[in-house]
């Protein structure tokens, strides 16, 4: 009787248990469907807001994606992902770059126009004409805009300026650093663009013309602009003539590319973002008293520096009175070399020094003027 009764009990605990794991069992079922379900309207809320961002103009992604992509050497393909070969067609003939059809007026550039220079019209020009202690060869200034960060080189003498060329031109090309080390450079930004069929290219086949110490020593297809160089008496040069031509009418040191921003003062009409998207930059220019500006502009770095647009480098230089400017190769050919030594954050190739090309505009100091080790001046705008 007693042992009966020990399984009566038994058995209900045993029933107990089970409807007790029976109603666990359940609990973390239903717990399991509230998570697939929360994740699966989290997940649609993003997608419908992907296809919202992408397929209508409530927001203006396609215009920065597409000319992005299209700019870039290797992944056009970024387009086409995400739209019809129709819709890339037709954002980048909405955004494009109308060049300025004058003639660089080599005259309107006057050597030296800054030397007796006390009132400041901006506080960018103070800043541009306030040299640091010792250094009368460059300053560098440092900028920081909403969405990106980069350099400005300002050089005060146009003749200390000059075109590097790898020592194998045409078989290996060099980093920035490189090329300022092999002939004096104190600083030292990317030029033309070269072939890059894998990506990466190691600088050794320059696209388009080049012109060294009056001479033609490079002439290769795909160069895609105009000559951006400057004369025998240190004028920046912008044309679309052939490099023979140039070369008569005085042109020392040139590179073919392009667009041309700013010419005898006027910037090019930018149509939507120019069809250049937003990226890492490089800019030459030069003022009316022939001070010469380098621009690099950092990017494609996520939460330090996404890259600019034609238009947000157009408004820089036109704060520094810059009256003739010229792009250069952009994205992660945008290098600036100190004194031998990578300085900008390239979006690629800065564990190497930065990646090789195939020439580079150079600061001297032939004239053995002072110049310190580093020359650094912060400046927020």
């Amino acid at each position: 009787m007693k042992n009966e009764k020990i399984e009566i009990i038994e058995e209900k605990k045993s029933s107990s248990s089970k409807v007790k794991e029976k109603k666990k069992t359940k609990k973390r079922f239903h717990l399991k469907i509230h998570k697939v379900t929360i994740f699966t309207i989290l997940l649609d809320i993003a997608v419908i807001a992907a296809l919202i961002i992408i397929y209508t103009p409530i927001v203006n992604f396609k215009t920065f994606w597409i000319p992005t992509a299209m700019t870039t050497m290797n992944h056009k393909y970024l387009a086409y992902t995400l739209y019809s070969p129709a819709t890339v067609e037709k954002v980048m003939s909405e955004n494009y770059i109308e060049q300025s059809s004058e003639e660089v007026n080599l005259d309107d550039i006057i050597i030296g126009g800054n030397k007796d220079h006390k009132n400041y019209s901006s506080k960018y020009e103070k800043e541009l004409f306030t040299k640091d202690e010792g250094n009368d060869v460059y300053k560098i200034i440092r900028l920081e805009e909403d969405g990106y960060k980069g350099y400005l080189t300002v050089i005060y003498d146009p003749s200390d300026v000059e075109l590097a060329t790898p020592k194998y031109l045409g078989r290996q090309g060099a980093s920035v650093a490189k090329l300022c080390r092999d002939n004096g450079g104190l600083v030292g930004i990317n030029g033309g663009g070269f072939e890059d069929l894998d990506g990466w290219g190691n600088g050794s086949v320059p696209y388009g013309a080049i012109i060294k110490d009056s001479k033609l020593v490079w002439n290769h297809a795909g160069g895609d602009g105009g000559l951006i160089g400057f004369t025998n008496e240190h004028k920046m040069y912008l044309t679309s003539i052939s490099p023979d031509d140039a070369i008569k009418k005085g042109m020392k040191d040139a590179v073919e590319f392009g667009p041309f921003l700013i010419v005898n003062g006027k910037a090019a009409k930018i149509h939507g973002d120019g069809g250049w998207g937003v990226a890492p930059r490089t800019v030459i220019a030069q003022r009316k008293d022939g001070v010469v500006l380098f621009l690099v502009i950092e990017g494609r770095l996520p939460g330090y520096s996404i890259g600019a647009s034609m238009n947000d480098v157009i408004d820089i230089l036109l704060r520094y009175k810059a009256y003739n400017a010229a792009n250069l190769d952009g994205g992660a050919s945008s290098t600036m070399a100190v004194n031998g030594k990578l300085y900008n954050r390239p979006s690629a190739g800065g564990e190497y020094g930065g990646r090789s090309v195939s020439n580079a505009w150079i600061v001297t100091n032939k004239k053995n003027k002072k110049v310190p080790t580093s020359s650094t001046t912060m400046s927020k705008n």
